[in-house]
């Protein structure tokens, strides 16, 4: 692998970790953003499950890119996110009956997320099967992380815990995970209601954008010194 390939491909996992994020940066998925966030727990499984479409489609979208027509490129691609979503929906209710009952009527409604369609017209149509995968995962992993983050920050604050039932979703050895963090005095129970979602999450946005703002000053002052 030459040096250009490895800085494109640490370019893209950037790019969905962190510089274009679907949630902090591009505002895309704000329904899940908002409806799984109640808890960490709920946040992850729903982040993954995306992920997992994500990377799926934007695989199978590049090695057919060549016979997807540019007529019927969208419903195409709809096709084959709803396939992969059905495909996890069924592994969930198989594997994970009881979180799955939780996040119910939102594994469907990956279909009509608009993050992966994007991801799938933006990129993995026009690029090869192994950069596209790569874009797809990382792109959902950036979404797992948004959401594990705001459902942390309103799980702690509105309930006092950080990963309740956690064994639900990823087996009984992960009990540990489960925390009590706070009493149930100091509970503030709007954080768990949908204003709390919108309000966690702005202020996240915000912390994004002033650790890039801060990173972009030094940065410049770092070629400034250097000259």
């Amino acid at each position: 692998m030459s040096t250009q390939q490895e800085g494109r491909y640490l370019r893209i996992v950037k790019d969905g970790l962190w510089d274009n994020n679907g949630v902090l940066a591009m505002l895309l998925g704000m329904c899940p953003s908002m409806a799984m966030t109640t808890s960490a727990t709920n946040a992850l499984g729903m982040g993954l499950a995306t992920a997992v479409v994500m990377a799926a489609s934007s695989l199978l979208v590049a090695v057919f890119r060549h016979w997807i027509t540019q007529e019927i490129r969208i419903p195409v691609f709809i096709l084959i996110v709803a396939a992969m979503v059905t495909l996890v929906d069924i592994t969930m209710n198989a594997w994970m009956h009881e979180l799955y009952k939780v996040l119910g009527l939102f594994i469907p409604l990956i279909v009509s997320n608009c993050l992966p369609l994007a991801r799938l017209e933006a990129f993995a149509a026009k690029e090869r099967p192994y950069p596209a995968l790569l874009d797809g995962a990382f792109m959902g992993l950036g979404f797992t992380l948004a959401l594990v983050m705001i459902g942390a920050v309103r799980e702690i604050v509105g309930s006092g815990t950080l990963f309740a039932d956690a064994s639900l979703l990823l087996g009984p050895n992960f009990h540990f995970m489960e925390m009590k963090l706070l009493p149930e005095t100091s509970n503030v129970l709007v954080m768990v209601l949908p204003p709390g979602g919108f309000l966690v999450t702005g202020l996240l946005i915000i912390f994004k954008r002033v650790i890039d703002l801060r990173s972009g000053k030094e940065i410049q002052m770092a070629g400034a010194h250097s000259v």
